[in-house]
């Protein structure tokens, strides 16, 4: 199995030369490069091809939210994974349309960091507990319409597996169904909730408090 390969992007240097001391340690991941800006990370990120993005969000010349849409532009296969120093329901909101996979706190243990590195290296979600609930505090003031109340609860049940990053075949055995019927609810939830793939289903589900994923 190859190595994570990973860009961190932040504007200060202590914390990009202690990230890299630390995920160095690690045999299954390697730093593939550091960005002391958004605008940078954008240039770098095609060039050295990271699998995941430590993408921190206030920045000089572009912030993270920016450069998180630009590196998605370029290479929709990149995960970024948001590590901040604070919880703002806006700037939650924003990382997690831009198509952010995760978003930490700078203050993360390291085995939680770690952890969720793999995990966004995997394509499965990792937020932290305030972000979750910030999401959901942006839910109960929207006037927008949630698609999930389409769900029946079958496919309810298959949404919450994926979030917990399940796979078709695990799914079918756990709900005793057949992959083909598996695979068919999927394609259902992905159309009833206006998504285009399993990623963007598993945060739509965690956004709207679906599941909880430290179960």
């Amino acid at each position: 199995m190859f190595p994570i390969r990973v860009l961190i992007v932040d504007d200060h240097e202590i914390v990009r030369e202690g990230l890299a001391t630390l995920l160095s340690e690690e045999a299954a991941l390697v730093v593939v490069g550091q960005a002391a800006n958004g605008a940078e990370a954008v240039v770098l990120a095609p060039t050295l091809q990271p699998d995941v993005v430590l993408m921190d969000l206030v920045m000089p010349e572009m912030d993270g939210i920016e450069a998180t849409r630009a590196i998605l532009r370029l290479d929709p296969a990149c995960r970024i994974l948001v590590l901040t120093s604070f919880v703002d329901d806006h700037q939650v909101r924003a990382a997690i349309e831009a198509g952010a996979i995760g978003y930490l706190m700078k203050d993360v243990l390291k085995p939680d960091l770690l952890r969720a590195i793999r995990t966004a290296g995997e394509g499965k979600p990792t937020l932290h507990p305030e972000a979750q609930h910030a999401l959901m505090r942006q839910l109960v003031t929207s006037a927008t319409p949630v698609q999930h109340q389409a769900l029946t609860q079958r496919e309810r049940d298959i949404l919450r597996l994926i979030a917990r990053g399940h796979s078709n075949k695990e799914i079918a055995a756990a709900l005793h169904l057949t992959g083909g019927t598996v695979k068919g609810y999927v394609s259902a939830i992905l159309a009833k909730l206006d998504v285009n793939d399993r990623t963007q289903a598993a945060l739509y589900a965690i956004k709207h408090g679906l599941v909880d994923t430290e179960n």
